[in-house]
C-alpha cells in the first residue's frame, strides 16, 4: 500500500476478498449478502485496546493477526469482502477513511489514548471523524466491548460515541447460557431463538430509536447479576443520520467467533450496514424491551 490508496503503511494488515457470494440487493437471509457494486465492499476492522484488551484480538506480534483478526478476514475472502485489520487509529482522518464503505469495532476505552497493544492513539479529533464517516452515509458495526468504549460522566450525559452505538457496556457476570430470542424475523430470515455461553453484558444508555433485532432472556441466566434484571436489546440496528449501525453483545469467547450462529449474525448486519440489503429498522424499543426505556441515553 502506499499514499495514493489514502492508507498508512504502518500496523495494516490488508487481505482482499476472493470468492464473489451472496444475495442481490433487496433480499435478507442469514449471512452476507452481495450489493450490486462490481467492487468489493471495503470493510476497516479496528482492535485497539485502550482499556482491557481481550484475547481474540490479542496479536503475538505486531504484523501477525490475533484470533478474531483472522477469522474476519477469512470471512472476507469467503464472501468477497476485503478487510483491513488494524489497530492504528492514526487512521481516523477524513482521508484516510475515504477508502472504507464500513467500519467494525471491537475496542476498549478512550481510542485518543496510547495503548500496550502494538496499537497508535486516534488524533483528539478522530472520534468526531469517524461520527462524521458514519452520518455521512457510511456503515458501522460494533461488537461486543464496541459497547466499553468511549465512556462518558458515570451520571452525567452518554458520549456521542454511545450516542451513536446505541448503548453502553455497564457490567458482566460469570460467563453462562442464556437464551436469545429473535424479535425481528423479517431482520433475519430463518432465524430462530438459540442459547448460547457467553460472556453476556449489562448494558444502558439506550439509544429510544434502537431497533431490536435479538433479545437477551434474563429469566433463562442462573447468576442473580442477570436474575434481577429484565429483558433487554442484545443486537439491534439504528439509523445515525444518514449511516447504517448494527451492533450484537457477541464476541467474547473463541467458540462464539466460531460459530456458524454468530458468522450469520455478524455478516448479516455487516450487509445491512454497509447497504448491500434493506431491513425496516423502525423504532421498537418500547414494545421489544419495555424495561429498556427506564435506561435511555440522557
Amino acid at each position: 500500500m502506499n499514499r495514493g490508496d489514502g492508507m498508512k503503511r504502518r500496523d495494516v494488515l490488508r487481505v482482499a476478498g476472493a470468492a464473489i457470494v451472496g444475495a442481490a440487493a433487496g433480499s435478507f437471509p442469514m449471512g452476507w449478502a452481495r450489493g450490486d457494486e462490481m467492487s468489493p465492499k471495503k470493510v476497516l476492522f479496528f482492535t485497539k485496546s485502550a482499556g482491557f484488551e481481550h484475547s481474540v484480538v490479542k496479536r503475538k506480534h505486531p504484523e501477525e493477526l490475533g484470533f478474531a483478526e483472522t477469522i474476519l478476514v477469512d470471512l472476507g475472502k469467503k464472501n468477497g469482502f476485503d478487510v483491513t485489520a488494524s489497530k492504528d487509529g492514526t487512521l481516523f482522518t477524513e482521508e484516510d477513511l475515504k477508502p472504507f464503505d464500513l467500519i467494525v469495532f471491537y475496542t476498549t476505552g478512550d481510542l485518543t489514548q496510547e495503548s500496550h497493544d502494538f496499537s497508535h492513539a486516534m488524533p483528539p479529533e478522530g472520534k468526531q471523524t469517524l461520527l462524521k464517516f458514519v452520518a455521512d452515509g457510511k456503515g458501522f458495526v460494533g461488537m461486543h466491548c464496541a459497547s466499553d468504549t468511549f465512556h462518558g460522566p458515570k451520571d452525567g450525559p452518554a458520549d456521542p460515541y454511545i450516542k451513536m452505538l446505541g448503548g453502553e457496556f455497564v457490567i458482566h457476570g460469570k460467563q453462562q447460557n442464556a437464551k436469545i430470542q429473535v424479535i425481528d424475523h423479517d431482520f433475519y430470515k430463518g432465524l430462530e431463538d438459540f442459547e448460547k455461553t457467553e460472556e453476556w453484558y449489562r448494558l444502558k444508555n439506550f439509544a429510544p430509536d434502537l431497533h431490536v433485532i435479538l433479545l437477551q432472556d434474563t429469566d433463562s441466566m442462573t447468576d442473580p447479576q442477570y436474575k434481577n434484571d429484565k429483558a433487554y436489546p442484545e443486537t439491534w440496528a439504528r439509523m445515525h443520520e444518514k449511516g447504517r449501525v448494527f451492533y450484537t453483545s457477541m464476541g467474547h469467547r473463541d467458540d462464539v467467533w466460531q460459530s456458524d450462529i454468530f458468522h450469520q449474525v455478524l455478516l448479516g448486519g455487516m450487509a445491512w450496514a454497509v447497504g448491500n440489503v434493506d431491513a425496516d429498522v423502525k423504532p421498537n424499543l418500547e414494545q421489544a424491551a419495555p424495561a429498556a426505556m427506564d435506561r435511555l441515553a440522557k
